[in-house]
């Protein structure tokens, strides 16, 4: 039996950093994708909709082992940890939630081509009934960025992306963002059975030497 690949662990750089921030130069990914816009920790709210929409299709084409469609160069795998891009648009602040604008993404495996991607979307459209067309197939390469773990509540990520400034500013770095480079987080978490003092939260910025 061939063993299930983990990115996780394959990619502990990406996925499994220290406390204290670091640098890491990201490649390019493949993810399935959702832009929306609002709190999202609203009960039934567009964000949590999408997270449906997002793992319905994950599920579709990890499990397609087990159904008729043979996917070239299929490997098991264990789903990747869900991410987000997160941006404000001009004069809002992060304290009003049902402002934020969103990416949802979670990481595709390599076997996963444009072809494949809309075969899982239709489907969950006809097993499930769930609107996919809303998902896309995108690739990111983020390239420099620095990252850290953040441990604890969501609110209180100032204090960690604070240390993340400074290490910016002792290291010659300038943070990047742009409307193609957004503040990202990788959720290691799942918020619904951890305690939010053990909430682990993988925080990283686009940056560019000074």
């Amino acid at each position: 039996m061939s063993e299930t690949k983990d990115y996780k662990k394959d990619f502990k750089a990406l996925y499994l950093p220290k406390i204290t921030p670091v640098i890491i130069d990201v490649p390019e990914i493949t993810f399935v994708a959702l832009q929306g816009k609002g709190n999202p920790n609203e009960k039934d709210g567009e964000y949590q909709k999408a997270l449906g929409v997002l793992y319905s299709i994950q599920y579709a084409i990890k499990m397609s082992k087990k159904g008729k469609r043979a996917i070239e160069g299929y490997f098991d795998y264990v789903v990747p940890p869900l991410e987000g891009l997160w941006w404000l648009d001009k004069g809002e602040t992060f304290s009003v939630k049902s402002k934020y604008n969103w990416i949802s993404l979670i990481r595709l495996p390599e076997f996963v081509n444009e072809e494949v991607f809309q075969w899982a979307c239709d489907e969950v459209s006809t097993k499930k009934v769930i609107e996919t067309k809303v998902a896309k197939y995108i690739k990111i390469q983020e390239g420099l960025c620095v990252q850290c773990l953040h441990v604890g509540s969501y609110d209180s990520e100032p204090e960690t992306l604070k240390k993340m400034e400074n290490f910016c500013e002792e290291n010659d770095l300038l943070i990047d963002l742009t409307n193609e480079r957004r503040h990202h987080e990788l959720y290691l978490s799942d918020p619904r059975k951890t305690d939010v003092s053990k909430l682990k939260t993988i925080l990283r910025i686009p940056v560019k030497k000074r």
